[in-house]
């Protein structure tokens, strides 16, 4: 608990600054990922880590959406964003959903699970929560194909884990695939450094 509670510290602060910082790694980085994320959504949709709410507006038409986020600062953000259809946004954490079991057609999560402390369990949940037939959707910066940039990304953790719970050399496709869901989609780029797919809850 009391680990929560810090990063939620954490992420109020971070909320100030998260666009600004974001706006740079989309730019450089991850490209259109928010864009192919959220385009594959459809019927009821949680956003798990939703932050600001940045992948609201990039959403189709017809979805109805929750978003959940730790931090209250980041959710006043998203709620001031005045997104183009109705959402539901509330405070909870990944890795215990406050949903029932099957409660969504799909569940999205991008470059949130680099920074949940216990990824395995958030993934988990996300499987939980999905109605059988329904769609994970995750996008996030992973554990690079390059030995030198492994090498690089093991000493930025040396720093960013304590100080930010940020991790650099984690591969969510391996917490998918440990819960049975079935991989339709995946690709990688820029080095491995970002990967993102599709999965599918067993009927």
């Amino acid at each position: 608990m009391a680990k929560t509670q810090r990063w939620r510290r954490y992420w109020d602060r971070k909320s100030a600054t998260y666009d600004a910082e974001m706006d740079v790694w989309d730019r450089r980085l991850f490209g259109d990922s928010r864009e192919w994320a959220c385009g594959r959504a459809e019927g009821d949709v949680l956003e798990v880590a939703v932050g600001t709410g940045l992948n609201l507006p990039s959403y189709p038409a017809g979805v109805r959406l929750t978003g959940l986020d730790l931090s209250e600062g980041m959710l006043d953000v998203a709620r001031a964003r005045e997104p183009a259809r109705p959402v539901t946004l509330r405070q909870g954490d990944a890795q215990a959903l406050p949903f029932e079991d099957a409660s969504f057609d799909t569940v999205v999560c991008t470059f949130g699970l680099c920074a949940i402390p216990d990824p395995a369990a958030a993934v988990a949940e996300m499987a939980r929560v999905l109605r059988p037939g329904g769609r994970l959707i995750l996008a996030d910066h992973v554990v690079s194909t390059s030995w030198a940039v492994r090498v690089v990304q093991r000493l930025l953790e040396l720093a960013s884990v304590p100080l930010a719970g940020e991790h650099f050399r984690r591969r969510p496709l391996k917490h998918v695939e440990a819960v049975g869901l079935v991989v339709q989609e995946r690709e990688r780029f820029k080095l491995g450094l970002v990967e993102r797919l599709v999965a599918r809850k067993v009927s």
